[in-house]
């Protein structure tokens, strides 16, 4: 007689093949368990229970039947979805084990605590449906998962609710909705030891970035305690951004972000009582530091590339970390299922063209625009007065929104990271999103008038009344190959990665001032003599910027070098210039603490700024800061693609100042294959390039403050509007002059400025002249790459 199957499968006999023995969750499990095991990758040790179980425990209790009954009842519409589903639910919970199922069930059970030599060792019990994760459907969330599960009694209860959970009213209607039979799915039960993340920390990871699809990242979400509240979106976690390519080099720290989240609570073990888990306020403490150090940040990542390298696509993962031993684990992975599906050939764009005042902010998921009333909604009980087609804010969601979440024109939550639950099904639906915002369920109303925008970077704003805006497909398929190099002028952090897909030649000019005003705030002088400040409302906002940084002028340096780093990321290995600081002192003034460093001058445009700050003794000290954040950038984060680029450099003689003070801050011209470049924007650029070429080893030719200088317009100047003339032969000339001379010294030339997107003539005259590269605005780059190949046609 041929020996039955068994109902328990250990982990590490189970391979990704076996879905529909166990389903994906736990055939991953094992695929990990077998094959990474020996690559360093910790997973917890644990069993699953086969879908022959749940078809012997089905047919035992003689559910098949009555489960066919209640769902022909429901199709037939004698029944409600709520009513049919708590009927087949309770008929689960009151079946008996088979004795020979739960035997096999406890034989593992009590082997699992032998192996953590642990009597009633804490186990986290988890449904696998046999078609979850699959490719084109994800069963994620629709099933339950009970942690903190000890004793035998209490195992095989939490097994039957997982049973009973495959027919949850979010299940079935998922099932009908994907086409799937609920006769012919299965569900498998992963029984794993529990790492004590109660303890520690937990959370989610995604091995490309979410919003864009960029895939050159891995994105780690975390808090303190269990990871269910990461999974649910209850809690705003801290998030890690990490560079692939560089985790080869163990030398190296590729973090290109390390975001703080506010943590509010916390999932711990419950002493006593029916639920074995209770959430906690967190302490001040725990807010205020990170879950995870950077070793942490980059094993894990490390471990993604890994998985992601094995399984041949992007993957979406949960990891664990036990507060006892300080190990890290991977606790489930499975294939992520939006970004790595989209068309790679167009990328559609949006773009606001009038809105109204802030509301909100918190984080965009997706990069569309939405407008439209709001409906506010606290509770799940209350989701039947959601209005088709409106804006739904809520507090947070869980699988049971799903119905209404489809109904939506769009969604903003107050709590959650990009990994939440109303974040992944925002996606997967293509809805616009904000999430962690804090107080929307506060600030907003019923039927209020609003526009939702994530189309300006990884944060995303909530506009009072309805924006004008633009949606914009652009076709990547047929993108003309030129000689002139095209690159990008890039400034938001956040709105890098968005643009990985154009063909662009790099980045031309990254403008290092939208960092410190949008992402540090505070002048570096003040960081540097804080004790010195006067003004006291400043010195508040200092503090609560930097909490957190023991050393205030690492906060500058930090915050610096990330933020470029996203944007040096989003085109390596291409080339990224970097502008060093080019604020006019009315600008600095705005700063925090500012005011109290800067002079008050009558002509800003042509006062104390640029390269003559540099080593000046009034800010000499800040510029050592700035260096220090591109030091860091290329040498420890080992973005070596970054070019650095000194504005408004008056003369020769001030470049050798400039490169003197540089090198005594670690940027020596020519060392670790540092290049830099000068901004050609002053004349004397153009009649003594030969002299600047000598020193640096490129211009970019700043059309706009360039065409001021030659004509002594006033670019700001409305009365003079119609003298500025980035055409004027006087201009052209400058141009042509320094492009010839520059190309005799070896040096290159590139410019940057919407002349050749607004002129296609403009564009043809530097193709005429031999330019090395155009760098426009990421809208414009297909126009401009087209105009300059027509040119160098006209030119051959």
């Amino acid at each position: 007689m041929a020996k039955s199957a068994p109902f328990t499968i250990w982990f590490k006999s189970l391979r990704r093949a076996d879905v529909p023995k166990v389903g994906g969750k736990n055939a991953s499990l094992g695929e990990m368990v077998a094959n990474l095991s020996a690559k360093g990758v910790k997973v917890p040790d644990g069993f699953a229970t086969t879908a022959d179980a749940y078809w012997r425990f089905v047919e035992a209790n003689g559910l098949k039947e009555k489960i066919a009954a209640r769902l022909e009842s429901l199709d037939a519409g004698k029944a409600g979805l709520a009513e049919t589903g708590a009927a087949i639910r309770h008929a689960f919970l009151k079946a008996d084990w088979p004795v020979e199922l739960s035997g096999e069930i406890v034989a593992q059970y009590r082997e699992l605590c032998r192996r953590a030599k642990m009597e009633n060792a804490d186990v986290a019990v988890r449904s696998s449906a046999t078609a979850e994760d699959l490719p084109d459907a994800s069963f994620a969330g629709q099933q339950e998962t009970f942690l903190n599960i000890r004793g035998e009694d209490a195992l095989l209860d939490a097994c039957r609710r997982c049973y009973a959970s495959l027919f949850t009213d979010r299940a079935i209607s998922y099932r009908r909705a994907k086409g799937f039979d609920d006769m012919k799915v299965a569900l498998s039960i992963g029984v794993q030891r529990m790492a004590r993340a109660d303890l520690g920390g937990a959370g989610v990871m995604f091995s490309i970035d979410t919003e864009t699809g960029f895939p050159k990242v891995v994105l780690i979400n975390a808090a303190w305690g269990l990871g269910e509240n990461v999974v649910q979106g209850a809690v705003d976690p801290d998030e890690y951004a990490v560079f692939k390519p560089l985790l080869r080099d163990a030398a190296l720290s590729p973090i290109l972000e390390r975001k703080r989240g506010g943590k509010g609570r916390k999932m711990v073990y419950a002493s006593s009582g029916e639920h074995p888990t209770k959430n906690v306020p967190t302490s001040k403490a725990e807010r205020a530091a990170f879950v995870l150090d950077e070793e942490e940040i980059l094993t894990l990542a490390r471990w993604a590339t890994i998985i992601e390298d094995h399984y041949g696509v992007p993957m979406d993962m949960e990891w664990a970390k036990d507060g006892r031993t300080g190990e890290l684990f991977i606790v489930q992975a499975r294939p992520e299922t939006v970004q790595s599906r989209r068309e790679a050939g167009a990328l559609k764009t949006y773009r606001i063209q009038s809105k109204g005042r802030k509301l909100l902010s918190g984080l965009s998921i997706g990069d569309a625009v939405a407008a439209g009333p709001v409906c506010v909604i606290d509770s799940a009980r209350d989701i039947d007065r959601f209005v088709d087609g409106a804006i739904l804010a809520t507090k947070t969601t869980d699988p049971d929104w799903v119905p209404i979440m489809k109904r939506a024109k769009a969604i903003i939550t107050d709590h959650g990271g990009r990994t939440s639950h109303a974040a992944i099904v925002s996606r997967e639906l293509g809805l616009p999103a904000i999430v962690g915002t804090g107080d929307a369920t506060r600030v907003l109303h019923d039927e209020q008038e609003i526009t939702v925008s994530c189309a300006e970077g990884d944060e995303g704003f909530v506009y009072e009344g309805i924006a004008e805006f633009e949606a914009e497909e652009l076709d990547l398929a047929a993108v003309p190959e030129t000689r002139t190099k095209i690159m990008l002028n890039l400034a938001n952090p956040g709105a890098a990665f968005r643009w990985w897909r154009l063909p662009a030649d790099g980045v031309g000019l990254a403008r290092m001032e939208f960092v410190v005003t949008n992402h540090i705030k505070i002048h570096p002088m003040a960081l540097l003599g804080f004790d010195s400040l006067k003004d006291e409302e400043a010195k508040a906002e200092i503090e609560a910027l930097t909490e957190g940084y023991d050393d205030k002028a690492e906060y500058f340096v930090d915050r610096l070098s990330r933020g470029l780093a996203r944007i040096a990321a989003a085109r390596w290995p291409d080339p990224v210039i970097i502008r060093m600081s080019d604020f006019k002192t009315n600008e600095y003034a705005g700063l925090l603490g500012g005011a109290e460093f800067e002079p008050k001058e009558e002509n800003p445009m042509i006062g104390f700024r640029g390269a003559s700050r540099y080593y000046s003794p009034r800010y000499a000290p800040g510029f050592a800061l700035e260096c220090r954040a591109i030091k860091r950038l290329r040498e420890t984060i080992g973005l070596k693609n970054v070019i650095v680029m000194i504005p408004f450099c008056r003369s020769p003689g001030e470049a050798d100042r400039v490169l003197e003070v540089m090198a005594k801050n670690g940027l020596k011209r020519g060392e670790a294959g540092l290049k830099v470049f000068v901004m050609c924007e002053i004349p004397s650029n153009v009649i003594l390039a030969k002299e600047f070429a000598a020193r640096f080893d490129g211009f970019s030719i700043g059309s706009n403050d360039l065409t001021q200088l030659t004509l002594g317009v006033d670019r700001d100047s409305e009365a003079l509007a119609e003298l500025f003339d980035e055409q004027n032969a006087a201009v052209k000339w400058m141009i042509a002059r320094v492009i010839s001379e520059a190309r005799e010294a070896g040096a290159k030339t590139g410019l940057c400025g919407q002349a050749p997107s607004d002129h296609p003539e403009f564009a043809e005259f530097l193709v005429e002249c031999g330019i090395d590269s155009i760098s426009v605005s990421p809208d414009s780059f297909l126009s401009v790459k087209r105009r300059v190949a027509e040119a160098e046609k006209k030119k051959r």
